[in-house]
């Protein structure tokens, strides 16, 4: 692809508008109103060394922890093609939690033609330079993991990633290859393909789409627009194929129960204890972090009918690491479209 079509390729996809019908503002929740200065938290920008690249993240922590102290949760946020990790930290509003929930957020970048700038993941399918050049980000957020405990107190328990559209994407592939540390991801506006390798170990799940999303769509496929050029032709499976992949990697039961709660239908796969897999769909749901911040400032509004990063936050809460289990699944074949 040129370089031209790539960038906005990226742009289209982190970023492009839906034609569905424009949400209301969302109300600012406390968490955010409250949020604290970044200047009053310890961390700041970082870089790690993975192989032969220098990789860039930022680490929010709540000032004055430090070793020794009590582990504290990591929570990893990916930003999506075409963003990087300021963007990500904005629209998601995840620092807000962390001198009130007592946490650390770190913000890592992808990697792309120009530093800081229309960066991607790897997450097999999709996007643009990182799927190119098979960068081993899983190998990247090991490393940022690492780096983080090494300056901060992190209890291994409580790790968790999530991301928005390729860094949800992304979120997935992290989940399946770190399913050893991470104990539940959180994927919005994502998808899976259909072709993924079962992870070894159980990983919760919520799960956050839009039933409005042209550039991920509902029933999958390719969406529309140029932001699809950033991806390999394959194409994606429907939202609830998500769901039922972490199902039988938590040894779930096969049939979900489907709630239509009206603005949002939920979709939730009976697990063990301690394990869990949900997700929302949101009717008028876009391309965009629900409760959250637009992607740029013209960019589609965030649906206001939940916030994802609080129901996130607390489903993370409640779902630490279980002890060491193997995956309960069998190798997957490829899911039948489910009605919904």
């Amino acid at each position: 692809m040129r370089p031209s079509l790539l960038r906005a390729a990226l742009l289209a996809l982190v970023l492009a508008p839906s034609r569905a019908p424009a949400q209301r503002p969302r109300a600012r929740t406390a968490a955010r109103d409250e949020a604290p200065a970044t200047a009053v938290l310890a961390g700041g920008a970082r870089t790690v060394r993975v192989g032969d690249a220098t990789r860039r993240f930022t680490v929010r922590a709540p000032a004055g922890t430090a070793h020794p102290g009590p582990g504290l949760p990591l929570v990893l946020v990916l930003h999506g093609g075409g963003g990087n990790g300021a963007n990500a930290e904005r629209m998601s509003g995840f620092t807000a939690l962390v001198r009130r929930e007592r946490l650390i957020v770190a913000y890592p970048d992808g990697t792309g033609r120009r530093t800081g700038r229309l960066l991607t993941w790897n997450a097999a399918h999709c996007c643009g330079a990182a799927m190119e050049r098979r960068v081993d980000d899983a190998a990247f957020l090991a490393a940022v993991i690492d780096a983080v405990a090494r300056e901060f107190p992190v209890d291994p328990a409580r790790i968790y990633i999530t991301g928005m559209s390729n860094g949800a994407m992304m979120a997935h592939r992290a989940g399946r290859e770190l399913s050893a540390r991470i104990a539940a991801i959180g994927p919005v506006v994502g998808a899976v393909f259909g072709d993924e390798p079962t992870a070894p170990h159980p990983v919760s799940a919520i799960i956050f789409n839009g039933l409005a999303d042209e550039s991920v769509p509902a029933l999958g496929g390719l969406g529309h627009g140029i932001g699809r050029r950033a991806w390999d032709g394959m194409p994606t499976r429907p939202n609830q194929a998500q769901g039922a992949y972490w199902a039988r990697v938590n040894g779930c039961g096969a049939t979900p129960r489907v709630e239509d709660q009206g603005a949002v239908i939920r979709w939730t796969w009976p697990c063990p204890p301690g394990r869990a897999v949900e997700l929302y769909q949101l009717r008028e749901g876009t391309h965009a972090w629900p409760g959250g911040e637009a992607g740029r400032r013209r960019g589609p509004a965030p649906s206001d009918v939940l916030d994802a990063t609080a129901m996130m936050w607390d489903f993370f809460k409640a779902h630490p690491k279980p002890p060491a289990t193997p995956s309960a699944a069998q190798p997957p074949e490829r899911e039948p479209d489910a009605d919904g």
